[in-house]
């Protein structure tokens, strides 16, 4: 699992669906333009948990 800094998670198991990730993504095989949907900060923003 990935933490943004604002404290969303995202769970590869989950996805991010309301960003059109499906669930079973890798973190590795996210675009690298994704954003958290809460925030909006980039995919360097996520830390690994």
């Amino acid at each position: 699992m990935y933490e943004c800094v604002c404290g969303y998670v995202y769970d590869e198991a989950v996805g991010a669906p309301e960003s059109g990730i499906e669930a079973g993504t890798k973190w590795a095989d996210v675009p690298e333009d994704f954003v958290c949907p809460l925030c909006g900060a980039g995919k360097d923003a996520f830390r690994e948990i």
